[in-house]
């Protein structure tokens, strides 16, 4: 298996200690419970000050006894390899798009289905409804539990040297992907070339040419420089990939009553300040890149995308993925 060198410089130092003490939930002198969150995003990404939020809100709701210590940037690893972290016990908590979930849980992929959700309202009827509920509950057999989800937006491609107007213009690029499988196929469909790059090497690799494009939502766009590199953004917003905040089940089922009742009060509290966070950052994500140059193409007809990936759709009729589908469909029709 492979890992960062980052993530294996992490390990290294730590080999004094017991890795699950050096990164899973852990008791200091006075008892106090210390759970380690890893995840790739930076620091000034709303979904980083999201959970920085919770942190702040758990600690003051049990008065320093239950606290997140927080890892952006890929400290402890990519979002793949903080997951399997978790899912061996070796790290608390982790944050990940729902995309990197796929693969250790089908329920996942549901939300890679390219134009699954009709706009951000439909998304969160259905995420803090009982449909998203069952979903994040779906890990605890894997050993992951979804705590709550954060906002991600929409994604839609940007790219280097021509804009995406049509499908077609899809043909012949090597378009960064995460390491999903839906995002894979979703890529192919639509007749560019999928390529998965880690999220933190992904500037590099747009800039040097390794990849031609990528996709994602205008905050990360922002933040992480890429309209710097790729001066042509396509806002088809084919996909709402909601973020997921996963812990080891036994670590918050382990928790008294009362300090899991005041863990659900502050991941309440810290979804509503995240969401906040992100119409504003979307707004001058946009801005920025405007005003630095880029050519922000909007549409008014979606249709020659949404056909391209009508196979995707069909392949998954009958199956649970199909079926969760359904359900969100029925809810966007009502």
């Amino acid at each position: 298996m492979w890992y960062s060198k980052r993530f294996l410089k992490t390990l290294a130092r730590g080999m004094a200690l017991p890795v699950a003490v050096l990164l899973a939930g852990c008791a200091g002198d006075d008892d106090t419970i210390v759970f380690r969150l890893g995840h790739g995003l930076n620091t000034e990404h709303p979904v980083h000050r999201g959970m920085e939020k919770l942190a702040e809100e758990l600690e003051a709701r049990t008065g320093g006894e239950v606290r997140i210590r927080v890892f952006p940037n890929e400290q402890l690893g990519t979002e793949r390899e903080c997951l399997e972290l978790v899912q061996q016990g070796s790290l608390s908590m982790a944050k990940v798009s729902s995309a990197v979930f796929e693969s250790f849980q089908e329920d996942y992929k549901v939300y890679g289905l390219p134009f699954l959700f009709d706009d951000g309202e439909h998304m969160w009827e259905v995420l803090n409804g009982e449909i998203g509920r069952e979903i994040l509950e779906s890990g605890r057999e894997r050993n992951l539990l979804g705590l709550c989800y954060y906002d991600a937006g929409a994604r839609s491609f940007y790219t280097r040297r021509h804009p995406i107007r049509s499908p077609e213009d899809l043909e012949g690029l090597n378009i960064r992907v995460q390491q999903s499988p839906m995002s894979i196929q979703m890529i192919r469909a639509l007749g560019g070339s999928p390529t998965p790059v880690s999220w933190g090497e992904l500037y590099s690799a747009l800039q040097q040419g390794v990849v031609d494009g990528a996709e994602n939502n205008p905050p990360s766009y922002h933040t992480a420089n890429h309209y710097r590199v790729a001066p042509y953004y396509s806002l088809n917003e084919h996909l709402r990939l909601p973020d997921v905040l996963v812990i080891q089940p036994g670590l918050f089922d382990g928790l008294s009553a009362e300090h899991r009742q005041a863990f659900r009060e502050a991941l309440d509290i810290s979804v509503e300040y995240q969401r906040e966070l992100w119409g504003e950052a979307e707004r001058k994500a946009l801005e920025v890149a405007r005003e630095a140059g880029v050519e922000v193409i909007e549409f008014d007809d979606l249709s020659p995308f949404q056909e391209k990936v009508q196979e995707l759709w069909e392949e998954f009729e009958g199956t649970v993925v199909g079926d969760l589908a359904a359900r969100i469909r029925e809810l966007r029709d009502e």
